[in-house]
Parts: structure tokens; C-alpha cells; sequence
């Protein structure tokens, strides 16, 4: 547990410099095209291939972990190197299909999925949605392939090969500005098939051989497919109200679906530096420890990756909450990213940030259950949860705005997650609830004293420095304070990152 601990402070690291070259780009894309319609265009025409596709890629590789450990532990790795190639090889079937079907239906698939685009704006985000489709094949290798090297427990590569993905956006998003709008999408592909080439050597030195083999009698790939219908649905409930976000979002103004994402962006930096880091390292863990049969390391795991999450999501949130417009104006305000845009895309960020923290201990309860192969509940839950955000969006879009669709989908989560927690418990005992609990309130009371002092600071200082260096001053005051106060109060995962740090500082 104590070396889960130490990967998971190596990958944040790793998934902080991904981000930021991440976060660059959408900085160079605000500013060359800021919240307008060709923004919106490109955005909505990466949904399949980045947000569509990214379901299945998530379902594949989610069903795959526990399936492939249980094969490991029963069978030995030639049989689980030939599930493997049998999967991929239904797989690229898929892929095949579904470009043929995206290539004969552009116009329908994107009005489906941005009902509000009308000429220039349609016909380019046609354009940009036959290019991009191009690369779904790399993207379903990169997921299998991904859980193939987490399961054998090399983390870093699958997060290592996402900076070079990031690069390749930022410089295509430059020359498109420089040369034609339609490198954009050229440049997505490109780094797509660029971040599978280079995860190759990783996955060779892992002993990985490709042979081709289809088999549709194969037990464990049957195994896989019943898995990963309800996965897809159940682990990506935060993506499919993405898509039913972007669609009220094209309804309201132009510029819209560009405001919804760049907030996407900046809560999504969250979630994969501090959820997604520890979940990544917890998922195949936890599907071993089922596979011997290990239920008590399992509960603390669980319990653990809740703790360690809330440490650093629920500050996070409220920072998100009451510095939305500052966050906005420091990243984004600039270029043609102008005071309209700044308002829609703060106002959106402020009302995800509110289910932040659902979000991040949806992603742990749901990872429990599919360890468990557990199928049902998280099907049903993100029924309920897609379900309510689309009939709260109904409700709030018109007198909220864009404001009212980002609403919509924390309240959604919120509620859903809470019946995750039940149903969880319900299936395995009791995983340390009470602990989990008492140590979110004590994490709450120490964020809000946070939120207070920190807002206190920016608002005496924004009228002598300026608002972008008070917000760097202010945050980072009160994240310095903020870890103080949580050493005081003794949250046990705390101790061990510390002592973990102080360990390598001496070495």
C-alpha cells in the first residue's frame, strides 16, 4: 500500500506536466479562436472519436483489467496474451464499422450531437468530424494497451506518452491559425497515432507479441462483452452528460459549447491529477486482490483512495467555486477570448466544481464494483444519473443559462453517488464508512477556513497588484496553510505522503 502511495506521488507529477501542456493548448486555442463558431465546430467534431469513442475505449479497458488478471491467475500469460490479440482483433471490426458508418452519416451525427449548427459552422464541423474519426483505431489500441501495462503495473508510460500528445495539438493549433482551420483536426489524428507509435517499445518490454487471432467462441472475451456494455455506461456517465450538456449548450449562443468545454478542461485538470492518478493505481490492484480472494485489503484500498481524493479534490472545489472568474481571466483572457466568453466559461466552472468531489468518489465506487464484476448497480446508476441530468437541464438551461446546464450536472451527480455509496455498502459491508466520513467533514472545515482567508487575501490585494498575481498569492498562501492545518488534524494518508517525501529527500 505504502508503494501505491509512492507511484501515485511519481504519476501526479507526470499527469501535471501532461496537463499543463494540455492546458497550454487550450490557452493558444482560446486565444486564436476563443469562444466563436469555429471553436465550436472543432470541439463538437472530436465527440466521436475523443468523447464517443473514449466511452467504448473505457468500457474495453475496464472490462478488460479484472478479466485478464482472473485469466493470469487461472490459466498463465500465453492464454492471457491470446485473450488479448482476440480482443484487439475485434476491436479494429468495431473501429472499421463505425468509421464507415461516421464517413456515410457526417451531416445526421453532427446535427445530433450540436442540433444548434447552421451553415459555415455545420459545414465545418462536417469537415473536421471526417478527419478526425480517422483515428478511433489508434484510440481503441492506446485503452487496450493501457490496461495491458497497468495491469503488469507500469503506470508511467501510458502517462509519459500523453506530453507528446499535447505538443502535437499545441503546434497544430498554431499553424492552423497561421496557414488553414483545417490542420485543427489534421493535428488530433496525427497526435493520436503518434501516442500509440511511441507506447509500442513499453509494451514489447513488457513481453507482449502480437499474433492475430479471432476467436468468437473464446469464454473469456464473451466474459469481456457482457462486461463492457454495462461498463460503458456506468463508468462514463460524466461523458454522456458531457454530450447532453454540449447539446443544450448549442442552443443557447454561439460560443456555448466552447465555454461548457474550456470548464470541462479546467475541472477534468483536477480529476486526472488527484482521481484518476490514485484509481489508475488502485483499479488493478483491487481486481487482483478479488481474484485471491483478499476482501480486507480491498476494503482499505478503497477506503484509502476515498481519503486520499478528498484531501485534495474538496479544496480544489471550493477554490473552483469562489475564484471561477479570476481562474478564467488568468488562463483565458486574452486574444479573442473576450468578456462574454469569460463570463459563460466561469459561470460554468463554478457549478461543476460543485460535484467535483461526487465525481471523484463516483470513479472509486464504480472501479469497487467492476473489480467485484459487479454489473447491475452501476448500470442502473447511471441510468438514474444521465436520467436527471437531462430533465434538470431541461429545467435550468433557460433561466440559467450556461450556468444552469453545469448546475445540472453536479446536482445529478451528487444524488447518484450517494446511491453508489448505498449500494456499495450494501455489497461488501462495512469498507470504513464512519472513517471516510469523519475525515470528509474535518477536510470540509479546514477548505472552508481555506476559502475565507484565501479570498480575504485576493480581494485586499486585487486592487495593488492586480487580479491574475493576487489570485497566484492568495491560492498559494492558502494551499501552503491548508496542508498545515491538515498535518494538525492527523488524516493518516496524509502522514504517509510525508513520510514518503521525507524518505526521498534523503535519498
Amino acid at each position: 500500500m505504502d508503494k501505491m502511495k509512492k507511484t501515485a506521488l511519481i504519476l501526479m507529477f507526470i499527469t501535471i506536466i501532461s496537463k499543463v501542456f494540455g492546458f497550454i493548448g487550450e490557452i493558444v486555442l482560446s486565444y486564436f479562436y476563443g469562444a466563436s463558431s469555429i471553436s465550436d465546430a472543432y470541439l463538437v467534431s472530436l465527440t466521436i472519436p475523443s468523447v464517443l469513442f473514449s466511452l467504448i475505449g473505457v468500457g474495453i479497458s475496464t472490462g478488460y483489467i479484472p478479466v485478464y488478471s482472473s485469466i493470469i491467475k487461472e490459466k498463465g500469460k500465453d492464454r492471457g496474451y491470446r485473450f488479448t490479440n482476440n480482443l484487439i482483433s475485434f476491436l479494429m471490426i468495431i473501429c472499421l464499422i463505425l468509421i464507415i458508418l461516421t464517413l456515410s452519416f457526417t451531416k445526421e451525427i453532427v446535427l445530433l450531437l450540436a442540433s444548434g449548427f447552421t451553415g459555415d459552422t455545420l459545414k465545418l464541423a462536417i469537415a473536421f468530424t471526417r478527419i478526425a474519426i480517422l483515428s478511433v483505431g489508434f484510440s481503441g489500441l492506446i485503452y487496450i494497451f493501457n490496461g495491458y501495462l497497468q495491469v503488469n503495473e507500469d503506470f508511467f508510460s501510458p502517462a509519459i506518452m500523453v506530453i507528446p500528445f499535447n505538443i502535437v495539438i499545441l503546434f497544430s493549433i498554431i499553424i492552423s491559425a497561421k496557414i488553414n482551420v483545417i490542420i485543427l483536426s489534421l493535428g488530433h489524428t496525427l497526435a493520436i497515432a503518434i501516442q500509440f507509435l511511441l507506447l509500442i517499445p513499453s509494451i514489447y518490454r513488457k513481453s507482449y507479441k502480437y499474433c492475430f487471432t479471432l476467436d468468437k467462441g473464446d469464454k473469456y472475451l464473451k466474459k469481456t462483452l457482457i462486461l463492457i456494455i454495462p461498463i460503458i455506461i456506468g463508468s462514463s456517465v460524466h461523458q454522456i452528460n458531457r454530450l447532453i450538456d454540449r447539446a443544450f449548450a448549442s442552443n443557447i449562443t454561439i460560443g456555448g459549447v466552447s465555454a461548457i468545454n474550456y470548464a470541462y478542461k479546467l475541472e477534468a485538470f483536477i480529476l486526472d491529477v488527484f482521481v484518476m492518478t490514485l484509481v489508475t493505481i488502485m483499479y488493478p490492484m483491487i481486481s487482483k486482490m478479488i481474484s485471491e480472494k483478499n476482501i480486507e485489503d480491498f476494503k482499505k484500498i478503497i477506503s484509502q483512495t476515498m481519503v486520499g481524493i478528498s484531501v485534495f479534490v474538496i479544496p480544489a472545489s471550493l477554490g473552483g467555486m469562489i475564484f471561477a472568474q479570476p481562474i478564467v481571466e488568468l488562463l483565458f483572457g486574452r486574444g479573442a477570448f473576450d468578456s462574454k466568453a469569460i463570463f459563460m466559461t466561469s459561470n460554468a466552472l463554478c457549478f461543476y466544481s460543485l460535484g467535483m468531489i461526487a465525481n471523484g468518489l463516483r470513479e472509486v465506487l464504480l472501479r469497487g464494483f467492476y473489480s467485484l464484476q459487479g454489473i447491475k448497480v452501476p448500470l442502473t446508476n447511471a441510468i438514474i444519473a444521465i436520467g436527471l441530468n437531462t430533465i434538470l437541464n431541461l429545467l435550468l438551461y433557460k433561466p440559467l443559462g450556461i450556468g444552469g446546464i453545469a448546475l445540472a450536472t453536479s446536482i445529478a451527480l451528487i444524488l447518484s453517488t450517494l446511491l453508489l455509496f448505498i449500494s456499495f455498502k450494501r455489497r461488501i459491508g462495512d469498507f470504513g464508512l464512519k472513517t471516510i466520513v469523519l475525515t470528509f467533514f474535518k477536510i470540509i472545515i479546514a477548505s472552508g477556513i481555506i476559502a475565507i482567508i484565501s479570498k480575504s487575501l485576493y480581494n485586499a490585494l486585487e486592487g495593488l497588484i492586480g487580479g491574475n498575481l493576487s489570485l497566484i498569492i492568495s491560492v498559494g498562501i492558502g494551499a501552503g496553510i491548508y496542508f498545515i492545518i491538515i498535518i494538525i488534524i492527523k488524516i493518516r494518508e496524509v502522514d504517509i505522503i510525508i513520510a514518503g517525501l521525507k524518505g526521498r529527500i534523503k535519498r
